[in-house]
């Protein structure tokens, strides 16, 4: 519902918003004035033991920031760093699926990130890298990295409660790096994000990441995989509970699937009733896919007399910035540095 409102074009959803354009603007001034006190140094970021890596977003949810930090915690483990994930964890899941990606890799939870890089390093990581912290300037970090999603841009930058932004798109200038993701998103919508930003942080470098689906896995066991080629032409009941599930759903139809959807909200905390509703028992169904993000939450509660449950494990592909992005992991690692 809410995101009909943000994005809707029925002439309520767009009455919706006007109404809700005060408590913008209210919003708009109590984040100007927290940013002015941080950039004077009245509110002061804390400094850690170790050097920091802050990968956020500037929207609510869906801009791939757990593939993105996982992705990134494992470029810096190759290089021959120690580096741990600090998140406050909040829905359970995220954890869970970065254990799952990297499994060598601390995941350290605490709400309070500058207490979040402490744990890291007593747990003898020389690098922490922060899911989700962009906002979250109390503690301090080395570079900022912001993801944008081309899949949900629609040229509309409207802040909370009318739309999706945490901030304007100006906040990209604290950053080191802006990364485009998508799944399904078009060159032509790629492009339209790419030129927003360089219009509004023309001295931010930029990186295009491209979110790919790799195979079908069963949930426990990482050894039963299945081809992506194994849902073309199937029905496949898709559970999705993740930020942008719309993206989800198409990725699976480009498969050639025939495609049952039940999307919740994102964390949504599955029940055993939640199972009862979406696991069909009138119609034909012959396998059921989710997100690895939802799976490590359904797996436990999956019916057996129900249709197989699988996720789909994704694959991250850099499109383009890929020396930038190699240029300033490097600076955290001294062996490599010029």
């Amino acid at each position: 519902m809410i995101d009909k409102l943000w994005t809707g074009k029925r002439p309520r959803d767009r009455v919706a918003r006007i109404a809700l354009a005060p408590a913008e603007r209210a919003y708009q001034g109590i984040i100007a004035l927290r940013g002015a006190l941080y950039d004077a140094g009245v509110l002061r970021a804390r400094r850690s033991p170790i050097p920091a890596i802050s990968v956020g977003n500037l929207t609510v949810g869906g801009t791939g920031k757990t593939p993105v930090s996982a992705w990134i915690a494992a470029q810096l483990s190759r290089q021959g760093m120690t580096p741990a994930i600090v998140l406050r964890g909040y829905g359970g899941d995220e954890p869970l699926v970065h254990a799952r990606i990297n499994k060598h890799i601390p995941v350290i939870i605490n709400s309070d990130r500058v207490a979040g890089i402490r744990e890291a390093a007593l747990a003898g990581a020389n690098v922490a890298v922060l899911d989700d912290a962009f906002q979250h300037r109390r503690a301090a970090r080395d570079i900022d990295v912001v993801l944008v999603s081309a899949d949900q841009w629609t040229g509309s930058i409207r802040l909370l409660p009318a739309g999706p932004w945490r901030e304007p798109i100006s906040a990209i200038r604290r950053a080191a790096i802006a990364i485009i993701t998508r799944k399904t998103a078009t060159d032509a919508q790629r492009d339209a994000v790419a030129a927003a930003i360089a219009g509004a942080a023309p001295m931010i470098r930029q990186a295009v990441v491209r979110l790919v689906l790799a195979q079908l896995v069963r949930p426990g066991s990482d050894t039963h995989t299945l081809p992506l080629s194994h849902l073309r032409g199937k029905r496949v009941l898709a559970i999705v509970a993740v930020g942008n599930p719309h993206a989800f759903i198409r990725q699976i139809e480009a498969l050639g699937a025939v495609v049952v959807a039940r999307i919740f909200a994102d964390h949504h905390a599955f029940s055993q009733a939640d199972i009862s509703r979406i696991t069909p028992r009138d119609e034909r169904v012959d396998i059921a896919v989710c997100t690895l993000k939802d799976a490590v939450k359904l797996n436990s509660l999956w019916p057996a007399d129900a249709p197989p449950l699988w996720y789909v494990s994704q694959s991250l592909e850099v499109e383009s910035g890929g020396a930038a992005i190699d240029a300033l992991l490097e600076r955290f690692n001294p062996a490599l540095r010029p």
